[in-house]
């Protein structure tokens, strides 16, 4: 089994039975008052294996599983057998480092919370544009956009649905999750820069 589908495993695992019992699904969600007043840090991490609904963990490891196959084959490429640690450790901090911006902003709402994978899921996915930013991503499975203009509107939509601070939907998260995302694959190895502008600049309409 591959990193990542032990991932979407141990996720959906914990999902369901934290639908079943409702003081386990409380005790791992992100909650900043209760990160902040009584030092409960991990739930920074443990609000990325449970999500609210069926709909929700299904988009989410739908995702997962394309493009952390993706990064999961890339790294290998790169960094030998410690490309799936690689990956891991890519994954469990970007949770971690995409919900930070949201324990800042909501810092003083007692009754906020937060859960699901999106942070995570969204630095995959950006760190995977980097590598191939013409290749086209289907949205609802129909609409078919190359990868680097999906990402331009997906970054604009969060910050401006993030602004508005309106909905159940952490914007945040998927925002800073994408911009970890681009920082740590950039980080790693430096030439997909230049790569990812060429394929750009190669890039035609039709």
């Amino acid at each position: 089994m591959t990193v990542t589908l032990a991932i979407i495993v141990i996720t959906g695992l914990v999902s369901f039975y934290a639908w079943r019992n409702e003081s386990f699904l409380d005790s791992m969600i992100l909650n900043p008052q209760k990160v902040l007043k009584r030092g409960q840090w991990y739930r920074l991490l443990t609000s990325g294996f449970i999500h609210a609904d069926l709909s929700h963990l299904l988009f989410n490891m739908f995702t997962l599983f394309f493009f952390g196959t993706l990064i999961e084959q890339v790294f290998g490429s790169l960094f030998g057998p410690s490309g799936p640690l690689y990956l891991l450790i890519f994954y469990l901090v970007a949770i971690v480092v995409s919900d930070i911006p949201t324990l800042i902003r909501q810092r003083n709402k007692s009754n906020y919370n937060s859960l699901g994978a999106s942070g995570g899921v969204s630095a995959l996915l950006f760190g995977a544009i980097m590598f191939q930013p013409t290749e086209k991503i289907y949205l609802m499975g129909i609409i078919g956009v190359p990868g680097f203009i999906f990402g331009a509107l997906y970054m604009g939509y969060s910050f401006y649905e993030s602004r508005r601070g309106r909905g159940t939907i952490n914007h945040d998260a998927h925002l800073y999750g994408a911009i970890f995302g681009i920082f740590v694959v950039v980080l790693l190895y430096p030439p997909v820069v230049p790569y990812f502008i060429q394929q750009i600049s190669n890039w035609k309409v039709f």
